[in-house]
C-alpha cells in the first residue's frame, strides 16, 4: 500500500510540476520577486480583550515587531456577532486584493458556543469591509451544528474563485473540514458547505491550512483528540476528495500544538511551517524546502509579542509603508522605510516621462529579478508627486504581444508626441537583442507592437556589441526625433514622422570614448545637448554614469575632463549605480536622475546575480553656472 501511495504522489508531481497550474506570468500588484517583507495576523489569548486581530511586520521572515503597540487593528465588537474573533487567516488574492477570515467566537462562552465565521476584504491592508455569517442560520440542515472553527481562504484556479474552508462538528460526530466558494464581493457563500477533507480513519481534524506548490495542494491539519499533532495530505484537485495522506506528524515537538500555517520565504525556495505550542504559550518555527522534512529554527526567530493561531503573508515595501503610516513604525525597523528605492521590488534600466496628457509622471523599467536577465514583460509605474508610485501593471508582454522577440525584455524608452489634436506614446524596447517599437494612446497602454524589429542590424564599421538600450529624444530646436542605441557602441538615427521607422541614411556612430558601455540618454538644456551613458558592466559594483555634451543631437560629443556623474558609495552600501534617465520638472530648471543600483543591502554579496536583481532610485541632479553636471550624491 505504501508503494502505491508514493507512486501516485510522484506521478501527480511529475504531471503538474511542469504544467504550471498555479503559475502566473504576473498578476495584479507585486509578485514574489518584488516582496520586501511580511505581515503576521494573529490574536493574543483567551481573555475577551485578547480575542481580536493584531498585526506585526517583518522584513526578513525571522524578526517580527508588533504594530499598534500590540493592540487590535479591528474592533471585535463591531465586526463579530459574539464579541470576539480568533484564528485570523489572511490571504493575498490573485486579483491584488486581500482576504481575511476569522472564527466568530469568544472562548468565555465555551468551546462549543459559536456557529459562525467572518469574511473581510481590503484593497490596502488598512481599511477592511466585513460580513459575519452564522452557518446555522444561513443554511438548512445545520440544527445539530456545535462549532465552527479556524476558517481559511485559498484561490481555486480550476473555477477562478476563492474557497473558504473551516472545520465543523455536528452532534457527537467528528470535526470535519468543509468548504464553500465565496461570492465575488466576498460577503457570502455561493453554495452550501461541502466536505473538503476527513481522514480515512474518520477521526476529527481541525485547523486546516492549504498551500499550493508545483501544481499540488498541501493540506496541513491538526488531529484533534487523538495525538494533537499536525499531519499532511496532498491532492491535485481541491474538491475531488482524493487526498493522499502522508505518514507521521510534521510538528517538531512532543508538546501539543495547533493552528499551523505555512508561508514561503521571499525570493527563496524555502518554506516556513509555524504552529502554536499553546500549552507553553509560544510559537515554533520550522523550515523546509520540500514541505515534508522540517527543521526547527526557533533560535533564529525574534518577536516582541506572544501570538496565538495566526498567519503570515508577503508584502511589498509600499505596503510596509502603508501599514506603518497607519499604526506606527517599529523603532528597530527604520531602515526598511527609506525613500530610495522609489519602486517596490526588482526593476532596472528606468526611463522616466512626464505626460502632458495625464499630468502625471511615469517610470518604464526592465522587470528585473529573473535569472540571467530572463524577464519577458514590461510594466509602468505612475506618480503625481514623484514620491508615491502606483504599479499600473503590464503594458507589453513579449510572449503574447511580440512574435519576433518573445524573450529578454530589456531597457525600454518612451516619448509623448502630439498627433493632430491628441497625444500618442511611442515605446521603444529591447527584445531578443533587437529593438522594437509599440504605440498607444495612453502612457499606460495598451501598447501595440509594430510587428517587426526597428533595429536589428549593426551600423557600418561596428563589429561587436549588441543592438539594445534604445533612447528616444525629441529635439526642441528642430522638432525632429532621434533614436539612440547600442551596447559597446553608440549609434543614432533620425526617426521618420511616423515614429515607427528610421531614416537609414541618417544612421551614425557617436561612441564618445572608451568609457562608453551602454544606456545612453539625451536631454537639452540652455542650448546644449547632454549625453549620459553607463561605464563598466551592470554586474560590477563600479557600474557608473558619465556624460558629454554636443551642439547637435547627432554629435559629435565632447567629453569634459571631470565627467563622472554618479558612482558607488561604499560607506552607504550603495553599489552598481548606472543606466539612467533624466527628468526635468515641466517649466522649471529642476532636474532628477533616475537610475538603478544593486539591491540594498544584499546586492553586494550576490556576485553576478546582483546584475539582475537591481532596484530603481531617484536623486536630484544639479548643473553649475557653467552648465557642467555636478556629481550626484546617491541616497538611501
Amino acid at each position: 500500500m505504501k508503494k502505491n501511495k508514493i507512486s501516485i504522489l510522484v506521478t501527480l508531481f511529475l504531471i503538474h510540476a511542469t504544467c504550471g497550474v498555479f503559475a502566473q506570468a504576473y498578476r495584479s500588484g507585486p509578485t514574489d520577486k518584488d516582496f520586501a517583507g511580511y505581515l503576521f495576523a494573529y490574536f493574543k489569548g483567551n481573555a475577551v480583550a485578547d480575542e481580536a486581530v493584531c498585526f506585526a511586520i517583518s522584513t526578513d521572515g525571522y524578526t517580527y515587531r508588533a504594530l499598534n503597540e500590540n493592540q487590535p487593528i479591528l474592533d471585535s465588537k463591531v465586526i463579530s456577532k459574539t464579541g470576539g474573533v480568533r484564528d485570523p487567516h489572511i490571504l493575498r488574492g490573485e486579483d491584488g486584493k486581500f482576504y481575511m477570515v476569522l472564527t466568530d467566537m469568544t472562548s468565555s462562552k465555551g468551546w462549543d458556543s459559536n456557529r459562525g465565521l467572518i469574511l473581510l476584504k481590503s484593497e490596502d491592508l488598512v481599511h477592511w469591509s466585513h460580513q459575519a455569517i452564522d452557518i446555522q442560520q444561513r443554511f438548512k440542515g445545520q440544527e445539530a451544528l456545535k462549532r465552527v472553527w479556524a476558517p481559511q481562504t485559498i484561490y481555486d484556479p480550476s473555477v477562478d474563485k476563492y474557497m473558504v474552508y473551516w472545520s465543523m462538528q455536528h452532534g457527537n460526530g467528528p470535526d470535519i473540514i468543509y468548504y464553500a466558494y465565496a461570492n465575488k464581493e466576498f460577503t457570502d457563500f455561493e453554495n452550501e458547505p461541502k466536505v473538503l477533507f476527513l481522514p480515512k480513519n474518520g477521526k476529527s481534524c481541525i485547523d486546516g491550512d492549504i498551500i499550493a506548490k508545483n501544481g499540488l495542494f498541501y493540506l496541513f491539519y491538526k488531529t484533534e483528540g487523538h495525538g494533537n499533532g499536525i499531519k499532511l495530505a496532498i491532492t491535485d484537485s481541491l474538491t475531488s476528495g482524493k487526498w493522499i495522506e502522508q505518514p507521521g506528524y510534521k510538528q517538531q515537538t512532543n508538546d501539543a500544538v495547533e493552528g499551523s500555517s505555512v508561508f514561503k520565504l521571499n525570493q527563496s525556495d524555502k518554506y516556513i511551517l509555524m504552529y502554536d505550542v499553546y500549552g507553553k504559550g509560544k510559537y515554533q518555527f520550522c523550515t523546509s524546502e520540500d514541505l515534508d522534512r522540517f527543521k526547527v529554527i526557533d533560535h533564529q526567530i525574534d518577536m516582541d509579542f506572544h501570538p496565538r493561531h495566526g498567519t503570515i503573508i508577503p508584502i511589498s515595501r509600499q505596503e510596509l509603508l502603508d501599514l506603518t503610516s497607519k499604526w506606527g513604525k517599529p523603532k528597530d525597523m527604520e531602515f526598511a522605510f527609506r525613500k530610495n528605492p522609489v519602486l517596490d521590488g526588482f526593476y532596472a534600466d528606468p526611463d522616466v516621462l512626464y505626460s502632458n496628457k495625464t499630468k502625471k509622471y511615469y517610470i518604464y523599467p526592465t522587470s528585473d529579478g529573473f535569472d540571467g536577465w530572463g524577464g519577458y514583460y514590461f510594466k509602468t509605474f505612475s506618480s503625481s508627486d514623484l514620491v508615491q508610485w502606483k504599479d499600473e501593471g503590464v503594458i507589453l508582454d513579449l510572449k503574447k504581444d511580440v512574435a519576433w522577440g518573445p524573450r529578454n525584455a530589456w531597457a525600454p524608452t518612451i516619448t509623448e508626441k502630439k498627433v493632430k489634436n491628441d497625444y500618442k506614446y511611442y515605446y521603444y524596447f529591447t527584445a531578443a537583442q533587437k529593438i522594437g517599437v509599440a504605440v498607444a494612446d495612453l502612457p499606460t497602454g495598451p501598447f501595440k507592437d509594430a510587428g517587426k524589429p526597428l533595429i536589428d542590424f549593426k551600423p557600418d564599421g561596428v563589429n561587436g556589441g549588441q543592438e539594445i538600450d534604445p533612447a528616444v529624444f525629441n529635439d526642441p530646436k528642430s522638432g525632429k526625433s532621434y533614436l539612440y542605441w547600442g551596447n559597446g557602441y553608440l549609434a543614432v538615427a533620425e526617426l521618420n514622422k511616423d515614429m515607427v521607422s528610421i531614416k537609414k541614411n541618417t544612421v551614425k556612430v557617436l561612441t564618445p570614448d572608451k568609457t562608453f558601455r551602454e544606456g545612453a540618454y539625451v536631454v537639452y538644456r540652455k542650448g546644449r545637448y547632454y549625453f549620459f551613458w553607463s561605464e563598466d558592466d551592470t554586474r560590477s559594483e563600479n557600474y557608473r554614469v558619465r556624460y558629454g555634451t554636443a551642439t547637435s543631437p547627432d554629435g559629435p560629443i565632447t567629453v569634459p575632463a571631470n565627467n563622472l556623474v554618479l558612482q558607488k558609495d561604499p560607506a552607504k552600501g550603495i553599489y552598481g549605480t548606472g543606466h539612467n534617465s533624466i527628468l526635468q520638472i515641466p517649466g522649471k530648471d529642476e532636474w532628477y536622475i533616475v537610475y538603478h543600483r544593486f539591491n540594498y543591502p544584499k546586492g553586494i554579496d550576490m556576485g553576478d546575480a546582483a546584475g539582475f536583481n537591481r532596484e530603481v532610485c531617484m536623486d536630484r541632479l544639479y548643473f553649475d553656472d557653467q552648465g557642467r553636471v555636478l556629481p550626484v550624491v546617491p541616497t538611501l
